[in-house]
């Protein structure tokens, strides 16, 4: 079967964002699969990660067309100076609209007009390059079946653009976050009303064209099905991420409890669904003397200067070493005592909980007490959590690992379970489906 897999980021590209077409790109020649990749040659990115290219199969063809967009730090700029209705509020304050007051009428007038122009995303420069290479790979390779990744969720214009171009072609989009109830109000250029209409309307129009729809966690799949009830149920799947790592024959050692310093560390990015404001406020809350043991450590991006600015209210603390590679990333597991997740969405699945799946330490989690990521930590037993939104569950939590006095937590991962989540794995029911694809229609 030959495969086109379209991706807007791709290595060198880095970060998480990257992996789940990574996978896909490396394992699926693994299950009797060609995979051609179309990805945007110049697409912004938090950093490059070259390392990763070594990944990519020579029999896999990437095809690299230009995008009409910035550069990531000029975009970034942009976005700050243009999409922000109010300043930062420091973290604790529950108003910001009242702390900081009303943007200038011109900004704003600017920032309505821009992002107007730029919906559903600013990515949306990439499809009168991504859209006619497409067809061209698809005539010239005899593609059988196409996967799209999304976000940047622009990229669904291509579902509807190829299904008017091929008919009868198995097209799977699949969804790394759910869109329209969460990843919207987190990331999104634009959120006004025309913004959210466009957006809604773009959704509901490739689910409509698509043969089949992937979601990344189960409740962002059963979320989409009760949004389209006229659409066949089981046309919408789930398909989770994984990680790509040995498992450690030691896997989630207890942490020793003579040590002077308890490490926490976060590998990823601070932004809205990973503030860590509640968490901030449980450390500055905990006893000096249990503070003093606590050492937290943040490798990755950090999205704004307010979130910087509210994580060095821990003074030492804390360890902030932005981005890196994923390798080094992964590498700084082995020092750590706890992989620390923070996540207030109740809906979408980090991609980094399966990384520290695959990482053989306990993970003290954050999170949303009803959401899918409680389900899976329930479920391989391979940690903790408290509330995210709760400083004082979160304040016990760590003392409930730094206090020597107390019995030391002990762990009984389910191994089994947690090796089901390896990419290689997850690939094979990737394959799986897209047999299925195709075969309804070929």
């Amino acid at each position: 079967m030959n495969v086109l897999l379209i991706t807007f980021s791709f290595p060198p590209v880095g970060g998480v964002g990257v992996l789940r077409a990574l996978s896909l790109a490396k394992y699926l020649p693994e299950n009797d699969m060609r995979v051609d990749v179309l990805t945007a040659r110049n697409a912004p990115a938090v950093g490059k990660d070259v390392a990763l290219l070594k990944q990519v199969l020579p029999s896999v063809t990437v095809h690299r067309t230009w995008t009409l967009d910035l550069p990531f730090e000029q975009r970034k700029f942009i976005k700050k100076l243009l999409s922000r209705s109010h300043k930062p509020a420091p973290a604790g304050v529950t108003n910001p609209g009242k702390a900081a007051g009303a943007r200038n009428p011109v900004v704003k007038f600017m920032s309505t007009l821009i992002g107007d122009l730029l919906l559903p995303d600013p990515q949306v420069g990439w499809l009168p390059f991504a859209f006619p290479a497409a067809k061209r790979i698809i005539r010239e390779r005899e593609i059988d079946v196409v996967l799209i990744t999304v976000s940047p969720y622009s990229t669904l214009h291509m579902v509807c653009k190829l299904r008017k171009a091929f008919p009868t072609m198995p097209i799977i989009v699949d969804f790394r976050d759910e869109w329209l109830i969460t990843t919207i109000g987190l990331i999104s250029f634009n959120k006004n009303e025309r913004a959210r209409a466009v957006s809604y309307a773009l959704e509901a129009a490739a689910v409509q064209d698509a043969t089949t729809v992937v979601a990344a966690s189960d409740a962002s799949r059963l979320e989409m099905m009760h949004r389209y009830p006229n659409e066949n149920s089981a046309k919408f799947r789930y398909i989770p991420n994984g990680f790509d790592t040995a498992l450690p024959a030691d896997a989630n050692v207890q942490p020793p409890a003579s040590r002077d310093k308890i490490v926490l560390t976060f590998i990823g990015s601070i932004y809205g669904s990973t503030d860590p404001a509640q968490l901030i406020e449980a450390v500055l809350g905990l006893p000096p003397e249990l503070r003093s043991r606590l050492q937290l450590r943040f490798i990755g991006h950090i999205e704004t200067d307010a979130y910087r600015d509210s994580l060095l209210r821990l003074g030492d603390t804390v360890e902030l070493k932005g981005f890196v590679p994923q390798a080094e990333a992964l590498r700084s597991i082995e020092d750590t005592d706890y992989l620390l997740l923070i996540s207030h969405d109740r809906i979408n699945v980090s991609a980094k909980f399966y990384d520290y799946l695959g990482g053989g330490k306990p993970i003290f989690a954050a999170i949303h007490p009803d959401g899918d990521i409680r389900k899976l930590l329930d479920e391989t037993r391979a940690g903790q959590w408290a509330d995210s939104a709760d400083p004082v569950s979160l304040r016990a939590l760590l003392v409930s690992v730094l206090d020597r006095q107390r019995p030391p937590v002990t762990y009984n991962p389910d191994r089994e379970r947690i090796a089901s989540y390896h990419r290689r794995a997850i690939t094979q029911r990737y394959a799986q489906l897209l047999r299925e694809s195709a075969g309804e229609l070929l």
